[in-house]
């Protein structure tokens, strides 16, 4: 068997981002992955009828570009293409016009009218210098290279959603902000909510949200090309159960989280740091459905056909008051929905005038009860005869979810509840996160800062950990 200076294990994004970092350094690395494709939560298939594309996890990737790892690379090179839709965002209301996220932060600010001064002052922050200050907020927490903007940033973002909202004079603003927070799973009342509104929304006026051509896959997949012309090695269908059956290697990259490494055997971690990881708090899990479409979704407000991503939970008060509920473990009547509908930007996505769109609420973490109904009535109410253009459905529960990828525990997708507690002592209160209590044994999932999402920034933090503490010697 051939040796290895690294083996990582899982294909997401932030394994590609481990496994890309060290093969750039002119090591020799393996990335393991137990499907049978690569991809993690950037996986594309045909889940309903011939001919249509489904994005099996993510769809609409606003952190996509705003990383700073991802900016780095080359993909364009390899075939990746993004593709934005007019809007970033819709959220339709029940009784006042829909109100949109837009890329020109002075124009969505405008249309929030007397709420726009405070609207523009709130995402200007991270819409203007989202770059120094990504230095700060996209990894483990450290001594700031920018601590004046860090602080400006941090006395908002610290606080919850909820005390943001209140700030608001118009129901569209808060609706809008609500729609944006609550992309964070979890009640709205939390610390730090108002962090996932701000560079949600913000890193929507600097980037737009983009959607990768031909389905999120592409991006699996110009990440696969570009690690392979660096030399790297990729393996699918293996689960690693013992690491008895890996390679020789010196250093052990793992993109899971910490139930799955409590279950490998051989990895030698001390009954404390097991205890630590036992302990860690998952978040509210999902119920996702993707669906194949005769014609696109027929909104009462045709310009929602206009945006990538569909907000449906009406206003703030009533998003607040469900996800409180669905965190509490109960089931409510009208769930928050986001649904993206990527065949009105991405003809490849379906038949030629068929579409594709695919939406999730969020559910009690576990939860088996079925919501589909509860998901297409809240599509219905904002969009009448709806389930009249639906050609076919393909659902997954939480169970299916975390059969599909084990890294979404309970159908938790942000590998762990991203609050105050866990937001940067995640997966355990490390100063370096990256590191368990084996020397050679590294974790780099969404279960370390900065957390969910396709960016690959936990990947790249973990691996310069590697870096430092195996292979100075080695060349930058």
């Amino acid at each position: 068997m051939e040796k290895y200076d690294a083996i990582i294990v899982g294909s997401g994004p932030n394994g590609f981002a481990a496994a890309i970092t060290l093969q750039q350094r002119g090591l020799k690395t393996l990335l393991l992955e137990g499907g049978t494709t690569i991809g993690g939560g950037m996986r594309s298939k045909a889940l309903t009828l011939p001919g249509f594309l489904h994005d099996v996890c993510a769809a609409v990737h606003p952190m996509a570009m705003a990383s700073p790892f991802f900016r780095s690379l080359p993909l364009e090179a390899y075939g990746l293409r993004f593709t934005y839709a007019p809007y970033e965002a819709a959220h339709p209301l029940d009784d006042t016009d829909t109100v949109f996220l837009k890329r020109d932060l002075a124009e969505t600010a405008n249309a929030l009218e007397e709420d726009a001064p405070y609207y523009h002052k709130l995402m200007s922050l991270v819409a203007n210098e989202w770059e120094p200050l990504a230095d700060d907020i996209m990894g483990p927490l450290r001594v700031p290279k920018n601590p004046i903007l860090l602080a400006k940033f941090g006395l908002t973002a610290v606080q919850s959603a909820d005390a943001v909202a209140r700030r608001f004079k118009t129901k569209r603003a808060q609706a809008l902000w609500g729609g944006m927070a609550a992309h964070g799973i979890q009640p709205l009342t939390n610390y730090t909510t108002a962090a996932i509104g701000m560079v949600l929304s913000g890193v929507g006026h600097r980037y737009g949200w983009p959607i990768p051509v031909g389905g999120s896959q592409a991006i699996a997949d110009a990440l696969a090309a570009y690690y392979k012309d660096l030399g790297g090695k990729i393996q699918t269908d293996f689960w690693l159960r013992d690491i008895k059956a890996l390679p020789e290697h010196q250093v052990l990259v793992l993109d899971l989280t910490p139930r799955q490494l409590l279950a490998i055997d051989g990895l030698d971690l001390s009954s404390g740091y097991r205890q630590q990881l036992s302990r860690y708090r998952q978040g509210m899990g999902v119920f996702k459905i993707d669906w194949a479409l005769s014609e696109p979704i027929p909104y009462r407000d045709r310009r929602c056909r206009e945006a990538s991503t569909v907000h449906l939970g009406n206003t703030y008060e009533e998003i607040a008051a469900n996800e409180e509920r669905t965190a509490k473990g109960e089931i409510v009547e009208r769930p928050f929905v986001l649904l993206t509908q990527p065949s009105l930007f991405d003809a490849s996505r379906a038949p030629d005038g068929k579409h594709t769109a695919w939406a999730y609420c969020h559910v009690p973490n576990g939860s088996l009860i079925d919501r589909t109904n509860a998901i297409e009535m809240q599509v219905e109410r904002f969009a009448p005869g709806f389930r009249d253009v639906i050609l076919e459905r393909s659902t997954l529960n939480t169970r299916e979810m975390e059969d599909y990828n084990p890294n979404y525990v309970g159908g938790d997708i942000n590998g762990g509840i991203m609050d105050i507690f866990q937001l940067y002592t995640r997966p355990t209160r490390r100063l370096t996160p990256y590191r368990t209590s084996n020397k050679r044994v590294y974790i780099c999932s969404s279960a370390t800062p900065p957390g969910g999402g396709v960016h690959g920034m936990s990947g790249f933090h973990a691996a310069q950990t590697v870096l430092r503490d195996h292979f100075r010697d080695i060349n930058s």
